[in-house]
């Protein structure tokens, strides 16, 4: 009897000790789930010091509403010029190449073409021939006036001479626009050569003829732009085209050369539509000086017609995973350590390293974001 009530005490003994093994089993198991389950980024003190961190609070920041639209850098008509010939001829010499600045009357090219002997040739005969025509015009005025001579003796002297005149007026203005000087043809130099010099001053983007190529009034010899004066040429959607006004502010970049940011004004609107229903808006850059910009580079615009006042965070406290976008939410500062918690949220678009929340967007009152240094912490 004894020795069974022995083997009860010892067995109750033993379950007792089962039983607190148990519940600090479970207790460290408890511990290390709850340990599991806390999500949070943690930061110490160091680390937010050392990566120069930074909090920061949802406020409110101007957004500008914009016309998103492409053009290209261009010049005014009058800073383009094409040069051709007046007359057809062969070329003689074209020193210049693409990339040669010019200035205004400087030589280009020069053509020869034994017609521009002939008509040097011309003018002289009908210079020479003016003198005889005018004295016999005036000598039959006069005998006309005194009864000595017919009226149809005089029309006739009056008809040669001013065909005369017309004919020789023509013939220079023909000269001159060979610029071929007609002092030197009434002294009886003649050439077979004309010269070609700039309309503009500006600099050589195109030419199109070699030493020897025969070129027609038609042929596009070289072309010239002057880059003193550049501006937009954008192309401004029908749907959008209501919300431009001369004065509005556009911020452009050139997308294949540089990721600055420029600025200019709109000066005129299109009042056409092209065929790809789009509409012309010119606008003047603010500092055309800034940049060497080019001819034909191409632009993305964005045309600010308006703003509004929208909450935002810095554009760095955001990070972006698979479309996306997520915070990092001061949710317990404890011991030194910073404990943050990754929110997901919506955005509306971003300016000047601001980001416009979307109005869904609820956070308590004095909540603190991580808007230095999220974007390396964010999907850990």
């Amino acid at each position: 009897m004894q020795k069974n009530i022995y083997r009860i005490v010892i067995l109750f003994i033993f379950a007792i000790v089962l039983s607190c093994g148990d519940k600090e089993k479970q207790a460290i198991e408890s511990g290390a789930s709850e340990a599991n389950t806390d999500n949070r980024i943690q930061v110490t003190q160091e680390q937010f010091d050392q990566n120069n961190m930074s909090l920061g609070q949802i406020k409110e920041s101007e957004f500008p509403i914009m016309v998103t639209t492409s053009g290209m850098i261009d010049v005014p008509p009058e800073n383009r010029a094409v040069v051709s010939a007046t007359m057809g001829g062969y070329i003689k010499t074209t020193p210049l190449l693409i990339g040669d600045k010019v200035r205004k009357g400087q030589l280009l090219v020069t053509i020869e073409n034994p017609e521009f002997v002939a008509l040097q040739q011309e003018y002289m005969e009908v210079n020479g021939q003016l003198s005889y025509l005018k004295a016999e015009y005036e000598r039959q005025q006069t005998m006309v006036a005194e009864n000595i001579s017919s009226q149809k003796s005089f029309l006739k002297a009056e008809s040669d001479y001013k065909t005369g005149v017309a004919k020789y007026n023509g013939l220079k203005k023909q000269l001159g626009m060979l610029n071929i000087s007609v002092e030197q043809v009434e002294k009886g130099i003649i050439s077979s050569v004309a010269s070609i010099y700039a309309p503009i001053a500006g600099s050589i983007t195109s030419v199109n003829v070699s030493k020897g190529t025969f070129v027609s009034p038609a042929t596009s010899i070289m072309e010239i732009i002057n880059n003193d004066h550049i501006h937009l040429e954008l192309s401004v959607f029908e749907k959008d085209i209501m919300k431009i006004k001369k004065g509005q502010l556009v911020e452009f970049r050139i997308p294949e050369a540089s990721s600055d940011i420029y600025k200019a004004e709109v000066h005129l609107v299109g009042t056409s539509i092209d065929d790809n229903r789009t509409i012309k808006v010119h606008a003047h850059l603010e500092d055309e000086k800034v940049t060497n910009f080019l001819t034909g580079m191409f632009v993305e615009a964005s045309i600010i017609t308006d703003s509004s006042t929208q909450m935002s965070l810095p554009t760095d406290a955001i990070g972006v995973i698979d479309d996306q976008s997520y915070v990092l939410l001061l949710d317990e500062t404890k011991e030194g350590n910073y404990y943050f918690a990754q929110v997901p949220l919506k955005t509306q678009g971003s300016y000047q390293n601001m980001t416009a929340l979307d109005k869904t967007t609820i956070f308590k009152q004095g909540a603190q974001f991580l808007t230095k240094g999220a974007f390396s912490l964010i999907g850990e």
